[in-house]
């Protein structure tokens, strides 16, 4: 104890203990805070690579998961169905997908992978609707020329089976093929690029 009354000892102890108490304090307000810069959880859902079992697929169905809150088709296309992909190519707006609307694995005639499955955003480049799957070949309210495809019934934008847009269509470019990769023979994963490790 110090001449004049003071106890420097416990006078030490009082501020140290203080300090700890205010730091531990600071800390816990500073969780929250930090924490809130996170993504949420369902933010973090939202964009998640989706995985998919394609082995019960049969030639000529589709399927649709969601991917970044979008409709992703997959659909597996028959022998007939791929060999319409040319003889429809001189009616298409980028028969040669020059627009980057898919990733580099996927810019030949058949926008995919393995030619047998075809994996697509199925949103309409025009203004967003959801096109129809049209796999019937010839129908009266398509006519005679219909190789089989995608119509936008909003405003009658027509894609083959490949997702190209047809030419003089309201729709500017091929619809989008998102990044995808094969896990195996029947699983892929969509958000994930082929060419990623």
């Amino acid at each position: 104890m110090s001449s004049d009354g003071v106890d420097i000892g416990r006078r030490r102890f009082l501020t140290g203990a203080t300090t700890v108490v205010g730091a531990v304090g600071v800390a816990f307000a500073a969780v929250p805070f930090v924490a809130s810069f996170q993504p949420s959880e369902r933010a973090k859902a939202i964009g998640a690579p989706v995985e998919e079992d394609i082995s019960k697929l049969e030639p000529g169905q589709m399927t649709t998961v969601k991917w970044r809150g979008k409709p992703v088709w997959i659909v597996r296309r028959t022998e007939e169905q791929l060999a319409s992909l040319v003889a429809v190519e001189d009616k298409l707006r980028d028969p040669d997908s020059e627009v980057a609307q898919q990733p580099a694995y996927a810019q030949n005639p058949h926008r995919s992978i393995k030619p047998e499955y075809l994996i697509l955003v199925g949103i309409c480049t025009h203004l967003g609707c959801a096109p129809t799957y049209r796999p019937d070949v010839a129908p009266d309210d398509l006519g005679p020329q219909w190789k089989g495809g995608f119509f936008c019934p909003c405003h009658g934008s027509r894609f083959d089976m490949a997702g190209r847009v047809y030419a003089r269509v309201p729709a500017p470019t091929n619809l989008e093929v998102p990044p995808y990769k094969y896990l195996s023979d029947s699983r892929i994963i969509i958000g994930v690029d082929q060419d990623a490790a």
